[in-house]
């Protein structure tokens, strides 16, 4: 586990139903609650380069915010809210949702 001051990373791999309305009605939206929580999308794709395994999915993001109290309070947030339940409900079909601490060799 990592400190409070140690950054926390969300890893989303999600397949939307219409990547268009995905940035019309999420995306355009969400960037800006992300941002207010002091996180930002470090990277993101609709091609991966897969190297084991199998995508699922039509996009995957990495998030990372200052700590997982800063992580946690974002996906948690009234802000998020609504936004997260049309991401659900409405945009996509799968959703996987990951919430990684800052690896620590030391701490183990």
């Amino acid at each position: 586990m990592s400190n409070s001051t140690s950054p926390a990373y969300f890893m989303i791999q999600m397949n939307s139903k219409n990547p268009e309305e995905v940035m019309d009605r999420y995306a355009q939206f969400v960037f800006p609650i992300i941002d207010q929580f002091k996180g930002q999308m470090i990277a993101g794709s609709d091609a991966p380069k897969v190297l084991e395994g199998k995508f699922v999915g039509n996009w995957v993001a990495i998030l990372q915010f200052p700590s997982m109290k800063d992580a946690e309070a974002w996906y948690n947030s009234k802000e998020y809210k609504p936004y997260k339940d049309l991401r659900i409900n409405e945009l996509t079909d799968f959703v996987q949702v990951i919430l990684l601490d800052t690896f620590d060799p030391s701490a183990s």
